[in-house]
């Protein structure tokens, strides 16, 4: 049975049985706790937790999650992997242990005829909490399931919670015996291998306090409703019913696999001259190009683009992981044109959107395998000076912090720094890279979290929210009255603040809008009597929550206190101008480039707009005055904008845009201008009509990463403000070349191709210089222990120069004894120093190459090259004199 099969048998199973089929979420999870949806119920979270009341009682879905964790260790085994799918059906006060019993059981073992998987009865084990007696009287009861087949574990194994006080309460997990071949006889207690976990279905019946770890926490009491959380890992489901060993050799999954091992000359299943249970590493390759290219897809498909932080930078090492292992393998071309077809022709049966977006994310992945190429051959040669560099301060271990630069700045992955710093025979300081790498990530979280949050725990906003949701006016009015139900001040609540104070107010009524979907917050006051507050930030830390940071002026701030929120109607009215535009743009964009071009991320704020793109190739002037003139034409017009609420396949129906790494609800808003021509979910606001938002002129277009570009324009009065400072400085260059303004691009180019050339004869004549310089140099020989030593500092001589000077004195000085000429130059303030060798010195054993190492050594840097010619540089040119007499040393110590 198909991947895809087993996914729509679930679904159509538990909406038979009552459930609301619920779409899966975006990977991209709005929690910034999380980088990615990590499992099946994360979704359901703000319900199980009291934050929000479920449209439905009963729900089911099958979640896309992704989990990072362990992401060296893919591939090592068939068990770890990044991308999952997790079937979920869930309960909200209805059902309870009884019901998800009975529907686990029907599902599990009806009939494939009658829309079940047809597993064998006499393969089910299951697991209860070692107290939970309803549980595992339950199951006796209501199933087919023997006592013996029935264990109870502890609470390591068979209780749930999230981590954090919250709610919780015992499982029960559904194992499939997998048969005798796979391990010992006993059930679960005894061997996990053999007996494969399936479905896990969740008590949340209490409620759990502070603690750490599995157990170590006080269950404090029941929770007013039970709730229902069930887990099926969809691949594992797929892996039984398809016969085979593991995930990555279902249907999928294997293709891609197969399709690496094609390329690559290479067979999978190879044990040869291996451990058991250890796997050869041409497996351990193919599962990695298996599971990234797959994961890399979904990501990408979600809005994910290649990045140094973040999900971005996750995608990337995925990305380039894959392609090294591929490397690894063999196979030195672009492979990723060849796999990620395989992984979207196998994923779009279930996820129909991969193959329409199959273009962007294909720009995407492509775009990024071409970089790491590219990647691959800077950062061998930064590594190699990072080992220049460790070898010559007489160390064997490479620093954490070259490791990281590598990794951060050319995206080199760690595994193959140590793999290449090990041929070279040093180990890498990976305490050092992890420690480092794990302080960039919590930073990131930290930044993340508070912007949201104002520097506030969760504990706090999710406390004002249980006093009810904001009245959120923003679509409707400029100003409203209301009152103030919270202030927050360095993170707690406080009743009041004085004049002067920098604090986070909630009211029960605001038409501030919170920054989302690209668009900053608006700016205003909130007038309280005496009290004035200056609104610098509105965001929403949780959902149904308006939080505004403000500035106190006047009086101080007391809860309770009457409210007039007022915000700035030009600040409004220019924000509006600019997200209108942001979509004026995309259409206009989609119309010249055709429909791959999608947006994948903007930012707007009053008169300015900017819109990230899928597009692997710079724009050229010809098509960004077209886009130009499209958008333009546009607001000429006169469309009509309009704002309609519908549920998000109402919206797809339609053929609605949503901005990839959102994540919407069951109602979406979907924005129009002049209908179909742009028509996308959005919760903005905008202008009625397109001429409002005025005239549009692009500045800027560029890469912001592999595959995608950025636009950037000003609207309305900024653009005109724009226009004025151009013609301007138009009119400034014509005075300056006495030209009219349409001959000025052929006058400057003339002034600029004389200035070329006049640079040209200077140069040239500089050179000469240098050279009969260099005829001179010679007269400073000296005798080193029977060598002829140069050691020369020519000031403000660059590289260029300093080679030529080198050459030249070595010519001059002939073969008839041995001779080393070493010449530093200085220009720019950097140091740099040349060193040659003829051939009687080099049978003496002096190698420019080592020679030029002692003297860069000196300086602060590294260096190298043949035995005849090298050259090196530094940091320090103060020393260019240290480094010369270094040399001369080295002459004098030859022997």
């Amino acid at each position: 049975m198909e991947t895809a099969e087993i996914r729509r048998r679930w679904l159509a199973f538990f909406e038979k049985n009552g459930h609301t089929v619920v779409p899966s979420a975006p990977l991209i999870h709005e929690d910034p706790t999380l980088l990615f949806v990590n499992a099946g119920m994360v979704p359901f979270k703000p319900y199980f937790l009291g934050q929000e009341t479920p449209a439905w009682q009963r729900a089911t879905s099958v979640q896309k999650c992704v989990r990072t964790g362990d992401i060296d260790e893919v591939g090592k085994t068939s068990r770890h992997g990044t991308f999952f799918q997790m079937n979920g059906n869930f309960s909200f006060g209805d059902y309870f242990k009884a019901g998800a019993i009975e529907l686990a059981w029907e599902l599990l073992t009806s009939s494939l005829d009658d829309g079940g998987y047809g597993l064998a009865k006499d393969r089910l084990w299951v697991t209860v909490f070692e107290d939970d007696d309803e549980a595992a009287r339950l199951w006796t009861e209501l199933t087919d399931v023997p006592a013996e087949r029935i264990v109870r574990r502890g609470m390591a194994d068979n209780f749930w919670s999230m981590g954090v006080p919250g709610p919780c309460g015992p499982c029960s997990e559904i194992f499939y015996d997998r048969g005798p071949e796979y391990g010992h006889e006993g059930g679960p207690a005894v061997d996990e291998d053999r007996y494969m976990e399936v479905w896990n279905l969740v008590f949340m019946e209490s409620e759990r306090g502070e603690g750490s770890g599995k157990s170590g926490f006080p269950v404090l009491g029941p929770l007013p409703k039970k709730n229902i959380d069930t887990g099926m890992g969809l691949e594992r489901m797929a892996s039984i019913l398809q016969g085979v060993d593991n995930m990555y050799e279902i249907d999928e999954v294997f293709p891609v696999l197969a399709k690496a091992a094609e390329m690559t000359g290479r067979r999978y299943g190879e044990r040869s001259g291996q451990t058991a249970g250890d796997s050869h590493p041409d497996d351990v390759h193919l599962r990695v190009v298996a599971d990234h290219v797959r994961s890399s897809l979904m990501l990408i498909g979600d809005g994910v683009t290649p990045g140094n932080e973040g999900r971005g930078y996750v995608l990337r090492r995925m990305l380039r992981r894959a392609v090294r292992a591929m490397r690894l393998l063999g196979y030195d071309e672009p492979a990723l044109p060849h796999l990620l077809p395989v992984s979207m022709e196998r994923m779009s049966r279930s996820y129909p959107e991969l193959r329409d977006g199959f273009e962007r994310i294909s720009q995407i992945a492509y775009a990024e395998e071409v970089a790491f190429r590219r990647t691959l051959a800077q950062g061998t040669t930064i590594l190699d000076t990072a080992v220049a560099r460790t070898r010559s301060a007489g160390g064997d271990t490479l620093g954490g912090e070259d490791a990281f630069a590598l990794h951060d700045t050319y995206g080199f992955p760690i595994d193959l720094t140590l793999e290449m710093a090990a041929e070279q025979g040093l180990s890498v300081d990976r305490e050092g890279f992890t420690r480092l790498m794990q302080e960039q990530r919590e930073r990131a979280k930290a930044d993340a979290k508070a912007k949201k949050s104002g520097h506030a725990t969760t504990e706090v906003w999710k406390e004002l929210r249980a006093l009810g949701e904001t009245e959120w006016k923003a679509y409707e009015a400029l100003e409203t009255e209301g009152s103030v139900v919270g202030i927050v001040s360095d993170g707690v609540q406080v009743q009041e603040v004085p004049s002067g104070s920098r604090v986070q107010v909630v009211l029960d009524r605001t038409p501030f809008y919170a920054e989302s979907g690209g668009q900053i917050a608006d700016s205003g006051v909130i007038e309280l009597g005496g009290t004035r507050l200056v609104v610098r930030d509105v965001q929403r830390p949780v959902k149904g929550l308006v939080v505004h940071t403000v500035e106190v002026k006047g009086d101080g701030l007391r809860i309770g206190a009457a409210a007039h929120a007022k915000v700035d109607p030009m600040w409004r009215v220019e924000a509006c101008q600019a997200h209108s535009g942001t979509h004026v743009v995309h259409a206009a964009l989609r119309e010249v480039l055709g429909p791959s071009a999608l947006q994948s991320g903007s930012y707007n704020k009053p008169g300015y707009l900017r819109l990230d793109f899928a597009w692997n190739q710079g724009l050229s002037a010809e098509t960004r005055s077209e886009i130009e003139e499209v958008a333009n034409t546009a607001v000429r017009d006169d469309l009509p904008v309009s704002a309609m609420w519908m549920t998000l396949p109402e919206a797809r129906e339609m053929g609605a845009l949503a901005l990839f790494g959102e994540t919407y609800g069951e109602q979406v808003r979907v924005v129009e201008i002049g209908g179909p021509w742009s028509r996308e979910l959005c919760g903005g606001t905008h202008v009625r009509h397109s001429s409002q938002v005025g005239p549009l002129t692009l500045t800027g277009e560029a890469s912001v990463g592999s595959g995608v570009r950025r636009l950037e324009a000003f609207v309305g009065m900024e653009a005109l403000r724009y226009l004025a400072k151009e013609r301007a400085i138009v009119a400034e260059l014509s005075s300056l070349v006495k030209a009219q303004p349409g001959e000025l691009v052929e006058r400057i180019s003339d002034v600029l191709g004389r200035v070329k050339d006049a640079e040209r004869q200077v140069e040239q004549l500089r050179r000469e210089q240098v050279l009969a310089a260099a005829g001179s140099i010679t007269d400073h020989a000296k005798d080193v222990t029977g060598v002829t030593l140069v050691a020369h500092h020519a000031q403000g001589a660059s590289a260029d120069d300093v080679r030529a000077m080198v050459l030249d004195a070595r010519g001059r000085l002939g073969e008839e004894r041995p001779v080393v000429v070493a010449v530093a130059g200085d220009a720019g303030g950097r140091p740099v120093v040349v060193v040659a060798t003829n051939a009687l010195a080099r049978e003496w054993t002096l190698q420019a190459g080592a020679l030029v190492k002692v003297a860069a050594q000196t300086l602060g840097g590294g260096g190298g090259g043949k035995p005849d010619l090298a050259q090196g540089g530094g940091q320090d040119a103060t020393r260019i004199g240290d480094a010369l007499a270094a040399i001369e040393r080295a002459v004098a110590d030859r022997g």
